[in-house]
């Protein structure tokens, strides 16, 4: 059963966390574009792609913590610095996401469409957002290095 919820928690976070990086990631060079251009439909288009897939990837990416949960339970782990660490820093991107990222994203897409926007804004989404994907790097380093592993990486 281990391997089993190892195997979906590593699917999960390839393909929820993934998605979210990249799009974050390109969402603000692409706002900059829109924001400049704001009558091509295609800029526009894009960034609103790129906030939808970071909204509902970041949903999915649920699974990633809930199934991470369950595997160290079920290796006996818990209690592992390394694991709780991970927690608390996957519990910090989390915010990041749903606080500094996500927020700013809808801000720049009203700003799109009339409202002035700031280009520090776009400035601090890049930020948050290598914040948010720093964090998730580190998770996913804590994840492969795990002191104390048995598996002899």
């Amino acid at each position: 059963m281990t391997k089993f919820l190892l195997s979906l928690h590593v699917l999960a976070a390839i393909v929820a966390v993934g998605p979210v990086t990249v799009a974050a990631s390109m969402f603000p060079p692409s706002a900059r574009k829109a924001l400049a251009e704001p009558d091509s439909e295609r800029a526009v288009s894009a960034v609103r792609l790129l906030h939808r897939i970071c909204r509902v990837y970041g949903g999915v990416g649920i699974a990633v913590p809930v199934l991470g949960f369950a595997t160290a339970m079920s290796m006996g782990v818990l209690k592992d610095a390394w694991l709780i660490v991970s927690m608390l820093l996957t519990a910090l991107a989390a915010m990041v996401l749903l606080a500094l990222v996500l927020p700013r994203q809808e801000e720049i897409l009203e700003g799109i469409g009339g409202t002035a926007v700031d280009t520090r804004t776009t400035a601090r989404l890049a930020m948050f957002t290598g914040m948010f994907n720093l964090l998730w790097a580190t998770v996913t380093i804590l994840m492969i290095v795990r002191p104390g592993s048995t598996t002899g990486a």
